[in-house]
């Protein structure tokens, strides 16, 4: 990036200062090549508003800071047969994507071998890990948006093949990267954090976990905050709301409030040794595109495997403790119970 940097500071500069145009000329093959600096984005899965999103964002003539000389060029349309409302939307998004100059390919094998990186995008967690693993395979860089998948075992399986192939994968909601609550973890700007209530929207869906679907956005904030370490979570459960108790191991306490009526909402308040911050308002996918497209330049991920992981057994001892009536599930049985399906 810096040689051809350089080569576009020199012609630029040429222009200024006159130099003679056969030297200059010499320069030309060199500087049509620039466009080989730009990182080549593949979609996979269609049925989400967040591909239209980040294609526009990606794509759009002047991009934000930082998403500079990136390109969503391919996309993979997939839809889960089972989830009427992906099916419906999925011809549109295909459409609005096309018209963004995007091609539409009709094979995992045809995206691969046109792109640098990938965004899996398919609103459905359950195929992510069939979706993930000819990509990992094939050694590009890898986006999964929420939720990484839909079990804490199929979640183990994506980051052990990243392991094993030693590619870089992440997997974050939006939610993390809002303003107040990186000022909170970055700025530390209310000291040690002793605590945290967040809530989110978490509509349900019948072939999910209840928060793998919608609550994970105010869990994953709950983290975000608070950090790994929790040991058992207690959930109170009706039919317009929930909320989920977690406990750290150092005692710390962090809840999480789904709601399903009124209106739809993102935020939370957490609770420091310097005072306490409300966390919020979400102001759209910005921030998040920022850290993948840094993701995409360095390989390096900004959120760390086994935090994500943690959150899947965090919901899904959520789960379980629905089903044992608000009892508390220590999130290690949660680890075990996957192990058995490694």
């Amino acid at each position: 990036m810096t040689t051809h940097y350089n080569r576009r500071k020199f012609i630029r500069n040429a222009a200024i200062t006159g130099i003679g145009a056969g030297l200059l000329s010499s320069f030309r093959p060199l500087y049509g090549r620039v466009a080989e600096d730009v990182i080549r984005i593949g979609i996979i899965g269609l049925d989400t508003t967040h591909a239209v999103a980040f294609t526009k964002a990606f794509n759009n003539a002047t991009p934000v800071a930082g998403l500079e000389n990136m390109k969503v060029v391919a996309a993979f349309p997939q839809a889960s047969p089972d989830i009427a409302l992906n099916q419906q939307r999925l011809p549109g998004f295909t459409e609005d994507i096309r018209k963004m100059g995007v091609e539409i390919v009709d094979s995992m094998e045809h995206l691969l071998s046109k792109v640098d990186v990938v965004l899996l995008e398919s609103n459905d967690g359950r195929p992510h890990l069939a979706q993930a693993l000819p990509v990992i395979k094939a050694g590009k860089k890898l986006f999964i948006d929420k939720p990484l998948a839909a079990s804490l075992s199929d979640g183990m399986k994506i980051f052990n093949a990243a392991a094993q192939y030693n590619v870089p994968v992440f997997s974050a909601s939006s939610l993390r990267f809002m303003e107040s609550a990186q000022q909170v973890v970055r700025d530390h700007a209310i000291g040690k954090v002793l605590g945290a209530d967040t809530y989110s929207p978490a509509a349900t869906e019948k072939t999910h976990p209840d928060f793998f679907w919608y609550g994970i956005h105010g869990v994953e904030t709950l983290y975000t905050v608070m950090g790994t370490g929790c040991r058992t979570v207690t959930r109170f459960h009706t039919a317009d709301t929930d909320v989920a108790v977690g406990m750290w191991s150092d005692d710390r306490i962090g809840t999480f409030r789904g709601t399903r009526s009124g209106p739809d909402d993102f935020g939370g308040r957490v609770f420091g040794e310097k005072g306490s911050m409300v966390l919020g308002p979400f102001k759209g996918y910005e921030l998040l595109l920022q850290q993948i497209a840094t993701f995409f330049r360095t390989g390096v991920p900004p959120v760390k495997p086994e935090e994500t992981l943690e959150i899947l057994a965090f919901m899904e001892a959520a789960e379980e403790s629905k089903r044992r009536n608000g009892a508390p599930v220590k999130l290690e049985e949660m680890y075990k119970r996957a192990r058995k399906h490694l």
